[in-house]
């Protein structure tokens, strides 16, 4: 019976998978690159690094692990008017399902444009272009099948499926767009709306030439804010996500305490963060504590999913740990000027 259970439930990760909803991390905001192609180059700096890792639902089998490493910077600053910005970036995910069962690849290069609406960049508006392409692979060798369950409950080779006992695999090109809007008031507040579109093409997956699956376009609307508190170097952010892909709706809510350790070091601050955001669809699915460091140039975050919702008894009661670190470099000439961006 442990062993059905069992592969009932990887059947239902497989087809949730195959089903195309996308990889996702609780802390979007530091995963640019795949939340909005038009964040490409938005940073204060020249060049950004960013790593990001999850780990959802470990004591199932380690159902989804995912990683992603990208990296972006500006270009042509010498030659576009005074606050404008031409972001260009390459990212790498990985994302394997079900122990291994299912493995997607992606490597995805975009380039995104950003227009000072005023002349001092208080006001921009940004717009972004992604291609990526796709490799899945579907190892048949890990998978069992209901026509394989013997009477004590071990598995057999099926005889009549067709993917069984071998490797699959199915590759696609996909194409991604987005748009933000960033303003600020005073200089020192920030406030962001933006949206993209990603699969506009709705590229098909086919691992037996004959199983054409069509991705779905993914829709993200996400905006936010950063406020800093009155005689101090502390500050509060905030920043919402809405999600919709075929059927499936998702909402993130939350923002963070920053506290400013060192604020007699304007160049490179040490800023520590503690926040809380909370996901949910039609149903409360889980919370999202966190934790962040600011230290010179990188920035460490950290999120634990606390799942709430009737699948912690499948999940006894884990959730997702999630780490993401970026580093941002600055100009050596100094000519680099800041501008306000999003940064939750």
């Amino acid at each position: 019976m442990k062993n059905l259970l069992c592969a009932v439930f990887f059947g239902l990760i497989l087809a949730n998978a195959l089903q195309a909803q996308d990889p996702a991390f609780s802390q979007f905001f530091a995963s640019p690159l795949t939340l909005n192609p038009a964040l490409t180059g938005k940073f204060n700096g020249q060049i950004r690094v960013a790593g990001n890792y999850r780990n959802q639902w470990p004591s199932v089998n380690n159902a989804f692990i995912t990683s992603t490493f990208s990296v972006d910077g500006n270009i042509l600053k010498d030659r576009l008017p005074e606050n404008d910005n031409w972001g260009i970036g390459i990212m790498a995910m990985t994302d394997k399902t079900a122990s291994g069962i299912l493995n997607s690849n992606y490597i995805a290069l975009s380039t995104a444009y950003s227009k000072s609406l005023d002349e001092d960049g208080l006001n921009q508006l940004s717009l972004g272009f992604q291609a990526t392409y796709a490799n899945k692979t579907l190892d048949g060798l890990k998978l069992n099948f209901q026509d394989g369950l013997q009477v004590d409950g071990t598995w057999l080779t099926s005889p009549t499926e067709s993917i069984n006992q071998k490797k699959v695999t199915a590759n696609y090109v996909d194409m991604n767009i987005g748009a933000l809007y960033n303003a600020s008031f005073t200089g020192s507040e920030n406030v962001y709306l933006g949206a993209s579109l990603y699969h506009i093409n709705q590229p098909k997956e086919s691992f037996l030439g004959m199983d054409d699956i069509i991705l779905p376009a993914r829709l993200t609307i996400h905006g936010g804010g950063y406020f800093p508190l009155s005689n101090s170097a502390n500050g509060i952010f905030f920043s919402g996500l809405y999600v919709s892909q075929a059927t499936a709706h998702e909402y993130v809510l939350g923002g963070a305490w920053q506290v400013n350790v060192n604020a007699d070091e304007n160049e490179k601050p040490t800023n520590f963060y503690l926040g809380s955001w909370v996901r949910f669809s039609n149903v409360t699915d889980a919370y999202i504590p966190y934790i962040g460091l600011d230290y010179g140039s990188f920035s460490l975050g950290m999120t634990y999913d606390v799942n709430i919702s009737k699948f912690k008894t499948a999940s006894q009661g884990m959730g997702g740990i999630e780490i993401s670190l970026i580093y941002i470099g600055t100009s050596s000439n100094g000519r680099h000027k800041e501008t306000p961006c999003p940064k939750f």
